[in-house]
């Protein structure tokens, strides 16, 4: 176990320094959801209640959009020792995310009965394309991800310690109040399973089914705030923005998570979700998946049956939607691959045991030569190619204009790039108070989506000539440049344009 003990010391290190590592400053600039999670943390921290002033809520309204409470909270326990920043922002990603890894390596250790699997499987999800980015910036993802995991590590121990039954249902509905996938992996994964070990479960003893009543108890009251969102809130006009059309618009996003142009050599096509040029796992994986899938077959044990049920039901919440393929939606199959191509490794070492350990050893450097490769093009590379995807502009202005800002009586700020009050407020540090206070905001589109115009002294809008009055400072996109002499541009990182700076 000693050699475990330090292979596993040896991961967590290899995974705090390439997420811990610039994390306020790659990506380049926090995206408007960041900054949205960040003010709204801050907001409850300061006033117990979000931007809009309800009190503690378990759905932020924020955009229209409905965020889901646990990585705010988790980011406001952040602030609470690090302020309002970038860093409280992104670090619960790196927190939940280490826990991810323990609990892959737990989950795979377990279903193997060889902690060696585990090891290797915590390993290749550590330096896999599909976590990295997801890893090191604020996306409630990663939250619920490491409860869904935490509550099937619970389920599959809870034969022996009944208690458990009761922790992985707090578990899962943590990680249905985390990211909205989970709303839809979760029961499904939980049907599959009581069919799957319904004979388990019928001749469990009396106590077993207490606890069993309780915690359908306890999940059946979690489901009450979600209805109410959706039938009597306007929560639901959110999945009618994203919905795929219909029944063959699904079969095709759901395909489209097992292509090799997502899978292999293309990845997600949103920058803040993957690389350009990466795919979201590596070449390496494919053959390893096969034989880890071989593995499966021969063993026929329920819980690989489970692990492949999952893996398939992973691309589901995606597939629903009209962005597919996506690899945050679909995020729950990264770590199960991983623990599929951990099968796979030791798999091929059973066919050549002779070669076992050189098989071993060669894989694992060809995957750090791979990860190389990776983490070399985030750090140097990727910030210039995709500093207008996470809205540098906002970052810029607000950081490098701060002194102008406070002294201008007015300030106008194109919202040509979307959401621009929320840079404002979270940049500024504004007091939260204030914000629920005199926020003006534009009426709700037919979705239910939601901005600010105005608040204090910042107007968000399309600039125009008449907006270049004494003591107004402006910040014009450059299509909107106007005729007064610039005093200075904002440009993003690859050179671009961003915004002209306007002060009569």
């Amino acid at each position: 176990m000693r050699n475990i003990y330090i292979a596993l010391a040896a991961i967590v290190l290899l995974f705090l320094g390439t997420r811990l590592a610039k994390i306020s400053e790659i990506p380049p600039s926090l995206y408007w959801d960041e900054a949205s999670i960040g003010y709204n943390a801050y907001s409850v921290l300061k006033t117990g209640k979000d931007e809009w002033g309800e009190a503690l809520p378990l759905h932020f309204r924020a955009f229209g959009e409905f965020k889901l409470p646990v990585y705010i909270y988790s980011v406001g326990a952040a602030e609470v020792f690090l302020g309002l920043s970038e860093t409280a922002v992104r670090l619960p990603a790196v927190i939940y995310s280490l826990g991810i890894l323990v609990l892959v390596y737990l989950i795979a250790s377990h279903i193997s009965k060889k902690p060696w699997v585990g090891v290797l499987s915590a390993f290749i999800l550590t330096i896999s394309p599909w976590l990295f980015i997801f890893s090191r910036t604020g996306y409630e993802a990663t939250a619920g991800l490491m409860f869904f995991l935490l509550g099937l590590y619970l389920f599959l121990r809870s034969g022996k310690r009944k208690l458990f039954l009761l922790g992985g249902v707090v578990s899962w509905i943590l990680s249905v109040y985390s990211y909205n996938s989970f709303r839809i992996l979760v029961p499904l994964t939980g049907l599959f399973m009581t069919a799957l070990f319904f004979k388990e479960v019928k001749g469990s003893t009396k106590e077993y089914w207490k606890i069993g009543l309780i915690s359908f108890l306890l999940a059946a009251a979690s489901i009450l705030p979600i209805a109410k969102l959706y039938i009597k809130d306007t929560g639901g006009a959110r999945f009618q923005t994203v919905a795929a059309d219909s029944l063959s618009g699904f079969a095709r996003n759901y395909i489209s998570h097992f292509s090799p142009s997502f899978l292999i050599t293309g990845g997600d096509t949103n920058p803040r979700s993957q690389q350009p040029g990466f795919g979201e796992l590596y070449l390496l994986d494919i053959p390893l998946v096969f034989l880890g899938l071989l593995y499966f077959l021969k063993r026929k044990d329920k819980i690989n049956w489970l692990l492949l049920f999952i893996l398939l039901a992973s691309p589901v919440p995606a597939a629903i939607t009209r962005e597919s393929p996506h690899a945050l939606r679909a995020i729950t199959m990264a770590p199960i691959i991983a623990i599929i191509s951990s099968l796979g490794m030791f798999y091929l070492g059973d066919i050549v045991p002779r070669y076992r350990n050189y098989i071993f050893l060669g894989l694992i450097v060809l995957y750090l030569g791979f990860f190389e490769s990776y983490a070399q093009a985030f750090f140097e590379t990727y910030p210039e190619k995709t500093s207008q995807d996470w809205q540098y502009g906002y970052q810029k202005l607000f950081s490098d204009y701060a002194e102008e800002i406070a002294r201008a009586d007015k300030v106008i700020i194109s919202d040509e790039y979307a959401q621009p009050y929320i840079f404002a407020a979270f940049y500024s540090k504004y007091d939260p108070a204030s914000f629920q206070e005199k926020a003006v905001r534009n009426s709700p589109d037919k979705w239910g989506a939601s901005s600010v115009s105005s608040f204090d002294k910042f107007v968000f809008k399309k600039t125009e000539e008449k907006d270049l009055a004494p003591g107004t400072l402006v910040f014009a996109t450059q299509k909107d440049k106007l005729s007064l002499e610039p005093i200075s541009e904002i440009r993003f990182l690859d050179g671009s344009g961003a915004f002209w700076v306007y002060l009569r």
